[in-house]
């Protein structure tokens, strides 16, 4: 008969390629559709109404792979399972002894409870990289003894209970951004920006004299917490504190 329109299959190398061939009825329905399937990598080419093809990466999984790595690898950062717990390395320290194996020395801090112990490592064996990462979020709201914070891209919500999160919470203001950190789907800690804008609410009279001398006063800030600042400093202006040491930096 006269069909409205034919397939065409055909391969080339690797990639095989499927094309409609239309009759000038429908060419303005179909003219130059073509999906092509790449059979090496299993991921689908979208239909296109140009000559070529655009690729669709295909999704990939939130979490990032679980890595070996070696004693050797250890440097400050690295996340690592021990005993089926995550820690990060704050300190390490190769050592090689005149006699005897070489070892790694180091300082590391739980990730889930906040403890921090030493632990010695031979040099060379393998180690498992815990599967940490990070996700920004923004806090926006406490309900309760919760503290909430919102995925801005899917404006999806993630509670945090105010006994799990310790004293880091007295920085934490409304609109803030923050760094979540995950292992094996669940939050495990969060990160404060390295410095933050506060107001100050009250402040006491402190030491007397001149200001030169470089004497402080407590000052009580929005969120809750007191930073000792200098004497020119007052309530209603706000400074840059960091969150790392709970310093007074500036006045804003």
């Amino acid at each position: 008969g006269n069909p409205s329109f034919l397939i065409r299959l055909w391969r080339r190398r690797n990639t095989l390629f499927l094309s409609f061939l239309c009759s000038p009825a429908k060419q303005t329905e179909m003219a130059g559709i073509s999906t092509a399937l790449c059979m090496s990598s299993s991921s689908l080419l979208a239909p296109s109404f140009s000559k070529q093809s655009v690729r669709i990466s295909p999704r990939t999984n939130r979490f990032s792979r679980i890595y070996a790595l070696s004693s050797n690898d250890i440097k400050v950062g690295t996340s690592i399972e021990v005993d089926g717990a995550p820690w990060r390395v704050l300190e390490f320290l190769h050592v090689k002894p005149g006699k005897g194996a070489a070892f790694v020395r180091t300082k590391i801090r739980n990730y889930v409870n906040g403890s921090t112990v030493e632990r010695t490592f031979r040099a060379g064996i393998t180690m498992e990289e815990a599967n940490v990462f990070k996700e920004t979020k923004q806090f926006t709201y406490k309900d309760g003894s919760q503290f909430v914070f919102m995925d801005l891209s899917s404006y999806e919500e993630t509670r945090l209970n105010e006994a799990d999160m310790g004293e880091k919470t007295k920085w934490l203001k409304e609109g803030m951004d923050c760094n979540l950190l995950y292992w094996k789907d669940k939050v495990i800690d969060f990160e404060l920006p390295i410095t933050v804008q506060l107001k100050i609410l009250d402040v006491d009279p402190g030491l007397r004299g001149d200001t030169a001398q470089g004497g402080t006063k407590p000052a009580t800030l929005e969120t809750g917490a007191v930073v000792n600042v200098p004497l020119f400093v007052n309530p209603g202006e706000d400074i840059m504190v960091d969150t790392r040491t709970g310093t007074y930096m500036s006045r804003v």
